[in-house]
């Protein structure tokens, strides 16, 4: 459980934001401590909201992780979030985030009508979140992709790109295409993201061993030092609550 000077929030939407969403979330370092983290890949594109003693108000948008990184809350810092699925890339903010993979880039002053004020009051940053992601929702998406993924959500990446390319009526050429395009990385590369991120709900309760289309033991294991640098045992010790995600699944 995390520390009473470590605090995290999290807040689901209900349909139809959830097709987009999957969380709003905050982050407050209320120590007058650095804290050294390691980020874990969760196959979601956020915005964040920002500030710190040090750093002035400001948001930033990342592209989502292919690999674990270390990474470090400032003392004193407040962090509001909102983690969108892959759809809200196009669907949501009609662009691509296959150049900022693993990075970021800096949203211009008054994105979406954001403050400083905002972040005073998680709840309320909910509700202005949600109003405005309601008020640009498409109105219709392409069949094969809201198919493909749904699939990829309902099996949490435990399925084969040439099972999803029959099921979508789709080739795997071009839903391969597709991905690199818009998000960066191979529709394989995506599986085996969501299928790290089911395992971390596992591992969370101690359960140490492979649940999810892995062949065994020793490529479950692979799998997860892949993607968190630990093996799945160190990462269920989770030592000063260095995997926040982790921590924020035990408690969820």
């Amino acid at each position: 459980m995390m520390d009473d000077l470590l605090q995290y929030r999290i807040s689901r939407p209900g349909k139809p934001l959830s097709d987009f969403v999957e969380s709003f979330w905050l982050l407050h370092n209320r120590s007058g401590n650095d804290r050294e983290t390691v980020g874990l890949p969760d196959g979601l594109m956020d915005v964040l909201l920002f500030k710190s003693p040090s750093t002035p108000f400001h948001m930033v948008q990342l592209g989502g992780l292919t690999r674990f990184e270390q990474a470090t809350v400032p003392a004193n810092s407040l962090l509001c979030c909102i983690s969108f699925k892959l759809p809200a890339v196009e669907y949501i903010f009609g662009e691509t985030i296959a150049g900022i993979v693993n990075s970021g880039k800096v949203l211009p002053e008054g994105f979406w009508g954001f403050t400083e004020n905002d972040m005073l009051d998680f709840d309320l940053f909910v509700e202005k979140a949600t109003r405005k992601i309601a008020s640009i929702l498409p109105k219709e998406m392409d069949e094969r992709k809201s198919r493909l993924f749904e699939l990829l959500y309902e099996t949490k990446g435990a399925i084969t790109v040439k099972e999803l390319s029959e099921k979508v009526f789709w080739s795997s050429r071009q839903i391969n295409r597709y991905f690199s395009q818009q998000f960066g990385i191979s529709l394989k590369a995506y599986c085996n993201i969501l299928r790290f991120r089911a395992s971390l709900e596992h591992i969370a309760q101690g359960r140490l061993f492979p649940e999810g289309n892995f062949f065994d033991q020793n490529h479950f294991i692979k799998e997860i030092k892949k993607f968190s640098g630990v093996a799945p045992k160190e990462l269920f010790r989770n030592k000063n609550d260095r995997f926040i995600l982790l921590s924020a699944i035990k408690q969820a």
